[in-house]
């Protein structure tokens, strides 16, 4: 459905505090540090984030050690990350009790349950706020309060309601990310997103270019358009994300154009279409197929079958026949027996991702996986992941083999200062080429023929 906006007046109200906020510190050059966990959805709000205080009249700190602000940006999805939080966390104790004026918040998906805002605020004491996903908006009475020495937590916030035009600090020159859909309504047994979410809501297609062309304008060249599932961008709208790639791609300026994630449950034959027809449309796709078994699948709720799967792959390679595949997989599911995942290890030798992303399987409260039986061992879980990270280093090598010897196109994305200057930067089918040359071709797209292949990468020279 298309996305709720928050009302003009609210939002006049938020630029209000934000400027009391800065008749406060003014001239005090007080500064903020980011820590931010988990997907690029998150990257993209801490850019939002950092633009909230930059209005207020903070500046980006080089490290936390040294900023007057420090922000956790946080995610539920795998418990990893939820533990490597919280340490962080109680480690700025000693610190707030040295200067009792650092302010610390913690925002994100984690924040977002209210139980979990709660119980952070009465194990940390010295936290002065906590907030949501769906209030990031709200940041200026936040910092307004905690200046006032006011503890806060702001996560109900009725709709999910979305805010445009924020602004945003966007460190990369070159290339940005740029949100079309917030939310999902796929509710994967596993997941914790659309708890913390909400229902899926898309952006106006005209608001999505808009924002694009504001970004050529700057110089940006490259954009990663972003949601839960940007297959189903414009449910319920007349619109679709293969509209919006048509639209998107006529931007004078940008050359590049990804996106992220695809659920194949709606990767239609005309979405197809519109990746090989929009020559900006970048020949790669993020596709989690989460596992090989049928019968897991249907345990996860994910709405397709392993053979419904293996079909779109075929579908889309003849439709565009040199894309590179990439993947999420989760091991050890409830119930897995050692036949589904075989069947696993057997999708991922036929498919022959370029690259995946693996997981041992992370109970999280409140999603139906954590209450159902036959939950697995942790020894279990390790040695399949063992398994299947052993068999996708075989076929990502087996993959690089294919690039000996080819010519593309590179953004060069950043260099590494060795014996000699080394360039890095990824192909069109989001294979990454290392080479020779000089840091002040950063942000240039170069043609680079592929030499060696690595373990997870490419090298080459510039032609």
């Amino acid at each position: 459905m298309q996305a709720k906006k928050i009302e003009p007046e609210r939002l006049e109200r938020q630029q209000g505090i934000a400027q009391a906020v800065f008749e406060q510190i003014q001239d005090k050059n007080k500064t903020y540090y980011i820590e931010t966990y988990g997907c690029q959805m998150n990257v993209r709000d801490s850019e939002t984030i950092a633009g909230l205080l930059q209005g207020m009249g903070y500046s980006p700190s080089a490290t936390k050690e040294k900023a007057d602000v420090i922000l956790f940006n946080t995610c539920c999805v795998r418990d990893h990350a939820e533990k490597r939080l919280l340490a962080n966390i109680g480690a700025l104790k000693e610190r707030k009790e040295e200067d009792p004026e650092l302010i610390i918040g913690i925002c994100g998906c984690m924040m977002q349950q209210a139980d979990v805002s709660r119980k952070v605020m009465r194990r940390f004491p010295f936290v002065n706020f906590v907030f949501g996903t769906n209030v990031l908006w709200r940041l200026p009475e936040l910092m307004l309060g905690a200046l006032d020495g006011e503890r806060l937590i702001l996560t109900e916030e009725e709709g999910f309601a979305v805010c445009e035009g924020l602004p945003a600090h966007r460190s990369n020159p070159f290339s940005a990310f740029v949100n079309i859909t917030f939310g999902c309504d796929n509710f994967c047994s596993y997941c914790i997103v659309p708890y913390v979410r909400g229902r899926e809501r898309s952006r106006e297609l005209s608001e999505v270019v808009a924002e694009v062309s504001s970004l050529a304008d700057r110089g940006i060249t490259e954009i990663t358009l972003l949601g839960q599932n940007v297959n189903s961008y414009g449910k319920g709208m007349g619109v679709d994300f293969a509209d919006l790639l048509h639209d998107v791609n006529a931007v004078d300026g940008i050359r590049r154009i990804r996106y992220m994630s695809s659920h194949p449950k709606d990767l239609s034959p005309r979405l197809m279409a519109a990746i090989a027809q929009n020559d900006k449309v970048c020949h790669h796709m993020h596709l989690p197929v989460q596992s090989g078994s049928t019968a897991i699948l249907e345990r996860m709720n994910r709405r397709y079958t392993r053979e419904g799967y293996l079909q779109l792959v075929e579908d889309l390679r003849r439709t565009v026949p040199d894309i590179e595949l990439t993947t999420d997989v989760i091991v050890g599911f409830p119930g897995e027996t050692d036949r589904d995942f075989e069947d696993t290890l057997s999708l991922m030798d036929e498919v022959g991702y370029a690259a995946a992303f693996t997981f041992k399987y992370s109970p999280r409260k409140g999603t139906r996986a954590a209450e159902m039986e036959d939950q697995i061992p942790e020894a279990i879980k390790k040695e399949r992941l063992k398994a299947l990270n052993e068999l996708q280093a075989k076929k990502t090598a087996e993959n690089n083999q294919k690039y000996l010897g080819h010519r593309g196109e590179v953004l060069v994305e950043g260099f590494d200062r060795r014996q000699e200057t080394i360039l890095f930067g990824k192909l069109d089918t989001f294979k990454m080429v290392y080479f020779p040359g000089d840091e002040g071709l950063l942000g240039t797209y170069q043609t680079v023929q592929v030499t060696e292949c690595a373990r997870n990468s490419l090298l080459g020279r510039m032609e």
